[in-house]
């Protein structure tokens, strides 16, 4: 029977000495995985900017000047394109994303062809689309979809802070689409939004408490874009934020704990000690949406100082003169690749 964890006993969890801390979240991350290893997923803007919705933090808001280009729906070709090369670089799931506040009918046969023809090359698949209803989420499924993401973001209490035009309980009901479809869930939360203390606890409490707890757990730490009404935002604390990825992991032992959006503010002992507290899965080979994410060079030489090899065994990570091949080869333009936590 699953754990249900309450207000109490994660307040406790977030009361332990630092080191302490750790090592609880050590014990539960080994009990589960091999320390050694990290899933990396690459991401895809398929339909870029305009986006209906009022999140404070996104650049893909319509409703904040940010001097993001607008995209339209890319073309079958460069996606599959696109995958085939993040695949090569090492990449074990493609990432997809529209800025949409939930797809139109007109749109699923094709989005069911894009995941029927990246099932082909091998590669999990994960769309970020917004809001579905049941229908919607058995189709994407039966094309084969392996996760879809839909984040929570920030706990219940401080979620109209953030967003007016999606409420919370509409998330949950896209979650429980997802799961009732048979598809995996990758749904987590964004640090630095102005919350409190309270809120990270509750957060976490709401994701592990799912009917199922996800399979992939997205932590995200603000990215503070010009433009947008959450850009002068406060700084997240590094071992805050390293306590965060600890808990995620000791309430949510299965779960692949992402250390996603905000990656490149962070120096390679940050990254160590997220990993060291239960982190096990990264984006890789990409860029987010309006801002760097660490080069792959700086990647491939923290794996190597960290011995961390990906998941997929039957794929190694492309040396860096390789991996930039292959980007300058593409149709896809390096700056196209985001991060689906965003939407």
């Amino acid at each position: 029977m699953k754990k249900k964890w309450t207000l109490e006993e994660t307040k406790m969890l977030f009361k332990k000495p630092f080191f302490n801390l750790m090592f609880q979240a050590q014990e539960e991350h080994r009990k589960n995985f091999d320390p050694n290893t990290i899933q990396i997923s690459t991401l895809l803007s398929i339909k870029t900017g305009s986006c209906p919705e009022d999140c404070k933090y996104c650049p893909q808001s319509s409703r904040y000047k940010t001097g993001l280009k607008k995209e339209p729906l890319l073309e079958i070709e460069q996606i599959l394109s696109a995958a085939k090369k993040a695949k090569d670089s090492g990449s074990s799931r493609f990432c997809m994303g529209a800025a949409w506040k939930n797809p139109k009918e007109k749109d699923m046969p094709y989005l069911e062809k894009i995941i029927k023809k990246i099932k082909e090359m091998g590669m999990e698949t994960c769309m970020t689309l917004g809001t579905l209803n049941s229908t919607q989420a058995k189709k994407l499924a039966d094309a084969g979809l392996d996760f879809y993401n839909h984040n929570l973001d920030t706990s219940k209490n401080f979620y109209s802070n953030i967003i007016t035009t999606r409420t919370y309980q509409e998330r949950l009901h896209t979650l429980h689409a997802v799961r009732s479809s048979g598809m995996k869930v990758c749904s987590g939360g964004i640090i630095g939004l102005g919350e409190k203390k309270q809120d990270r606890i509750e957060l976490l409490i709401e994701l592990s408490n799912l009917s199922i707890q996800p399979e992939s757990v997205p932590i995200n730490m603000l990215v503070k874009i010009p433009g947008t009404p959450m850009a002068d935002n406060k700084d997240v604390e590094p071992f805050d934020f390293i306590r965060i990825i600890a808990v995620a992991r000791i309430m949510m032992p299965k779960s692949y704990i992402r250390l996603s959006a905000g990656r490149h503010k962070m120096n390679d002992q940050t990254q160590a000690m997220c990993f060291m507290a239960g982190a096990n899965s990264i984006f890789y080979g990409c860029k987010l949406l309006t801002s760097d994410n660490p080069e792959e060079k700086h990647d491939l030489e923290l794996f190597k100082k960290l011995d961390l090899i990906p998941e997929n065994k039957t794929q190694t990570l492309l040396k860096e003169d390789e991996y930039k091949t292959i980007i300058k080869s593409s149709k896809i333009k390096k700056d196209q690749y985001y991060n689906a936590a965003i939407i």
